[in-house]
């Protein structure tokens, strides 16, 4: 039962249906040239699956303030055209939206719009790890009119018919680098001390408040705690939420963590709920102050609806944001009010194609649904002009997207898989510490197909006696996948050297004494899982104390890895003869994960040639030209893979028409991503080539 989460609430004068926000995401639509279309249909699908109030990407209040190349500016007549056919949008489906109003301080990347090569303006001119700038300290007159532009922001929000606005304040953005002494060195009425270092926030809430009117919605979104060293005094924290509120936010959004801080806080293996304590602070503060009918929203790692209604029962949060689960699963709330929570498609916290890309130009979209930030592209269409049959070979990621998109849109489809089980190469990720999410994707497939009336025949190899049927169909996707690939190595054949598939199949089985050959994401799982494979998953407490950060923390450590335990039960060498280990890994996610590899006492070796296998381990020949072993009692190989494209040949000689998909179309720089955007894709290409031939057919 969801009883918590599905009360209504009311946030200033606005009713809001229930307890989930969909928290502000920069999708890089925000600024295309299409006049709002993909903006607005990516808001109105969310709305329509449920989604009460949600918070748009940020807006930048004016030049100096915008993220990157593909943020919107308000001062830009063409996104306010955007925002206003969004906002409609969402309005007439049925939903509520609010806008964010942004200044990316010196977090301000390259190519920004309207700065026109300029460095980033700060409060200080501190060096930025994220942006790799130094800044330019704002002068007063800056400070004053970047004020100013919040206030301008909130009157074109109303203007726009936006209900409400949230003023971006947290992540390290500007305003939360007013509040840190690490970003804040300025000895004047902005800096110096804590109430001065708090001016700036409060001063933006005040104008936008002025700006406004007291009869519209302000949220404020502040940090609960920045992660960083000498980032906002916890005291310092409180104090301004007690200030904020009585300065007029309607709505108190808490989030943690900066880009630069050492401590993850949107990856996998943060445990969901862990940074809710932030916002049960803040709201305890508040009541202390005599403000506690100010709402709370806290964020950051719940992607199931359970969880946030186990924070909202506890009393001291009121809203729960969920910004990611949205682009994984449109339809969360309304398959969770209904019971059907097993349907959700989960967010996996990969980052991949939603976090990483919005620091660049590409689209945000999803490792799950990779049609979020495409809806126009691949509309809906239940009922076809005509219901056709199609095949999909192979039930890896790739495969099992290919065949629920190809059901979805209406058809007959059949699903055929080689081995006893779906889900390919993602069934092994899911078996690594940390990535038990992967699994429910898999399942969350398996079901729908089911709803869907798509049969899977498991354990069945297509081969040239299926040709008859195939000829049948309509059209085929082939998603065959990959199989290890199995380089050319003096020793490989010698008993104790393994492929990746079976050391995952059968971790327990290797030695004290591991040796991986490759070092790309395969192999960084795969040391994940001999190092930390039984270990059970952290709760949120734990997660805490292993970073010595019982809220509120009293330290940051500089790194995971001086917290976190080490695994000595096992030693294991991961090796690459170019390129750094894990290059292929998501930025946002590369660094935790080589953190705990470290903290387990992995050892790393790169720029190595590899000269044989013996009995004893791989001979190797270093950077320098010395020759050593490194000790073996189990060599592993994760060189990469190969397509498996023998049913090709099989439907090219039978004239079948059909369409590649991940693995099989090609194994190169392969990941789940790109899996999931091509089984889409395909599915898509090959409904369209049919209905062509059945045009011309018909005339």
């Amino acid at each position: 039962m969801l009883d918590q989460v599905f009360r209504p609430c009311t946030i200033g004068g606005l009713t809001v249906p229930h307890r989930i926000v969909m928290g502000a995401m920069h999708l890089n639509l925000e600024a295309l040239d299409d006049g709002g279309a993909a903006l607005a249909a990516f808001y109105t699908e969310r709305v329509r699956g449920g989604a009460g109030l949600i918070v748009t990407g940020g807006s930048a209040v004016n030049p100096a303030g915008s993220g990157g190349p593909g943020y919107g500016v308000l001062d830009d007549e063409k996104h306010r055209s955007a925002l206003r056919l969004a906002a409609r949008a969402v309005h007439d489906a049925g939903g509520l939206i609010a806008l964010q109003l942004f200044h990316a301080g010196r977090y301000a990347l390259p190519g920004a719009p309207g700065t026109d090569g300029a460095a980033p303006l700060a409060p200080s001119a501190v060096y930025s790890r994220f942006s790799r700038t130094v800044p330019r300290a704002m002068t007063e007159e800056q400070i004053t009119e970047t004020v100013a532009a919040f206030a301008r922001g909130a009157e074109r929000a109303y203007e726009l018919g936006f209900d409400a606005v949230e003023v971006m304040g947290s992540e390290g953005y500007l305003i939360n680098q007013f509040t840190a002494p690490l970003t804040n060195r300025r000895d004047d009425a902005w800096g110096g001390d804590a109430g001065r270092r708090g001016r700036f926030p409060v001063e933006v809430l005040r104008a936008v408040r002025a700006a406004v009117g007291p009869g519209f919605p302000v949220l404020f979104r502040m940090s609960g705690a920045d992660l960083v060293e000498d980032g906002t005094p916890w005291e310092e924290t409180a104090a301004l939420a007690v200030e904020l509120a009585g300065a007029g936010a309607d709505a108190l959004a808490v989030g943690v963590g900066w880009h630069e801080s050492p401590v993850p806080t949107v990856q996998a293996q943060v445990p969901a709920g862990t940074w809710a304590v932030y916002a049960q602070r803040v709201k305890r503060a508040l009541r202390a102050a005599g403000h506690g009918t100010v709402p709370v929203i806290a964020s950051n790692r719940f992607n199931r609806l359970a969880q946030a209604e186990q924070v909202l029962a506890g009393g001291d949060v009121d809203l729960v944001a969920m910004a990611r689960p949205f682009l994984a699963d449109p339809a969360i709330v309304d398959k969770s009010r209904t019971g059907a929570s097993t349907s959700v498609d989960v967010c996996i916290a990969c980052n991949e194609a939603c976090i990483d890309r919005s620091f660049g130009t590409e689209r945000v979209s999803c490792l799950v649904n990779p049609r979020a930030g495409h809806e126009r592209e691949f509309p809906a269409r239940p009922y076809p002009a005509r219901r056709g049959r199609y095949a999909v070979i192979g039930a890896g990621l790739a495969g099992l997207e290919a065949a629920r998109t190809l059901a979805r849109l209406g058809h007959r489809v059949e699903v055929y898989e080689a081995a006893d089980e779906p889900g390919g190469q993602f069934r092994l990720a899911a078996r690594v510490p940390g990535k038990a999410d992967f699994a429910a994707t898999v399942r969350q497939r398996e079901q729908e197909l089911g709803r869907l009336d798509v049969p899977v025949h498991l354990g069945h190899r297509v081969g040239a006696r299926d040709v008859p049927v195939l000829r049948t169909m309509d059209g085929v996707v082939l998603a065959t996948g990959v199989r290890p690939h199995r380089p050319d190595l003096p020793g490989i054949d010698l008993p104790h050297v393994l492929d990746y598939a079976r050391a995952f199949a059968d971790p327990g089985a290797l030695g004290p004494r591991v040796a991986v050959i490759g070092g790309g994401g395969i192999a960084v799982d795969l040391a994940h899982l001999l190092t930390g494979g039984s270990s059970p998953a952290p709760t949120p407490e734990e997660f805490l104390a292993s970073l010595a950060m019982t809220a509120p923390p009293a330290a940051v450590p500089e790194s995971r890895a001086a917290a976190a335990p080490a695994d000595g039960s096992r030693q294991l060498t991961v090796m690459r003869r170019g390129g750094r280990i894990g290059a292929g890994i998501g930025p946002s996610t590369r660094w935790v994960v080589m953190e705990e590899l470290r903290s387990r006492g992995v050892r790393l070796l790169t720029g190595v040639t590899y000269q044989e296998i013996t009995r004893d381990g791989v001979v190797v020949v270093e950077t320098g030209g010395e020759r050593r072993l490194v000790a073996a009692d189990h060599v592993v190989l994760a060189t990469g893979q190969e397509s498996r494209r023998e049913v090709a040949a099989v439907l090219r000689r039978a004239e079948i028409p059909f369409e590649t998909a991940g693995g099989a179309a090609d194994a190169r720089s392969l990941n789940a991503v790109r899996a999931t955007a091509q089984g889409l894709r395909a599915a898509h290409r090959i409904v369209e080539r049919a209905e062509s031939r059945w045009s011309e057919r018909t005339g």
